[in-house]
């Protein structure tokens, strides 16, 4: 089950009562138990992939759990040297196999935040609602005693409690918003029932290149400048709606020869191998943007930012500098 992005925290209204959970920077995985000597724990990325082996850790410690038991929740990793949850530790597990899959679970520990049960005993339990299976969810980690690395997500129905969770909570490397979920919900695979709100910062960066037409830009490429001086890329927005392309078409123009960005490549997402189609830009114009904070140890935003307006009242000297890792994303 799946969840779509809001902008606030939705209130009962017509779903009746809402849980409210923390919401990790993770990889969403299912968990699947053994149900038979044959088998062993498996653990499936949203996309189909096994990924087990790549988490020793968690295959060792699987005798913990009941025999056909489905869990959904996200998988984490804790840096043990920086004292944080790290996404790109994570990225770095899911990389490794064998003898590198077993040093890193040293350095770099994986957690599974379990946050719904799907199947227990054997049994389907996506008919029931919402409310039933956190229930059963609490009870099978007190009978287990369940611990580290088996955790159960935070969850809470009282509306303040939750609001300060993403007012303040979100500032912890690694929890970046909250989930919300109707208590009278069934399971519903590939559905975007649940709602997902993370935090978000507003800042400013330096509009460094476009894509679209001069005239109608339809994403802007940001960046930020080091302590050298030199245009660092940060990241790109979303698609600009109408009013806003047509405002960033009235005041940018093309970029002369020198532009620190020639010959650069730019991906049309975090992590993806497709590659835009810009045109460059003189770096003099300065957009303020909403952000979440999920930013790569690079300073590079994961996910696409929201242009909200033009600073034409600002300089391109007064933009944050470029730094990198998780504090790039706040102004």
């Amino acid at each position: 089950m799946l969840a779509q992005a809001v902008e606030a925290v939705p209130g009962p209204g017509v779903l009746g009562e809402l849980a409210y959970e923390q919401k990790f920077d993770g990889y969403r995985t299912l968990l699947f138990t053994p149900t038979g000597p044959e088998n062993g724990l498996q653990l499936q990325t949203r996309h189909g992939s096994l990924i087990q082996d790549r988490f020793p850790d968690l295959v060792a410690a699987a005798d913990k759990l009941p025999a056909g038991l489905v869990l959904d929740g996200e998988l984490v990793v804790w840096d043990t040297k920086a004292g944080r949850l790290s996404f790109e530790g994570l990225q770095r597990r899911t990389a490794a196999r064998g003898r590198s899959a077993r040093g890193l679970a040293a350095s770099l520990p994986a957690f599974f935040i379990a946050f719904d049960v799907l199947q227990q005993d054997g049994s389907e339990l996506i008919s029931y609602p919402y409310r039933q299976r956190r229930l059963r969810l609490e009870a099978l980690f007190a009978a287990r005693r369940l611990t580290s690395p088996w955790t159960l997500c935070p969850m809470t129905t009282d509306l303040i409690k939750a609001q300060q969770w993403l007012e303040s909570w979100t500032e912890i490397s690694g929890l970046e918003g909250i989930v919300v979920k109707a208590m009278n919900q069934p399971y519903r695979p590939g559905h975007r029932g649940w709602y997902k709100l993370r935090r978000r910062n507003t800042t400013e960066a330096i509009i460094g290149a476009i894509t679209g037409t001069m005239i109608r830009p339809q994403l802007l490429l940001l960046g930020r400048r080091d302590a050298h001086g030199h245009l660092r890329s940060i990241g790109r927005t979303a698609p600009l709606r109408a009013e806003m392309a047509r405002l960033v078409g009235g005041n940018v123009i093309a970029a002369n020869a020198g532009h620190p960005w020639e010959g650069w490549r730019f991906a049309s997402a975090w992590g993806s191998r497709d590659i835009l189609d810009v045109t460059l830009v003189r770096p003099d114009l300065v957009a303020e943007i909403s952000a979440d904070t999920a930013v790569d140890r690079s300073g590079v935003f994961r996910h696409a930012v929201r242009f909200k307006r033009l600073r034409l009242d600002v300089t391109v000297e007064e933009v944050p500098l470029f730094s990198a890792g998780p504090s790039a994303a706040t102004g």
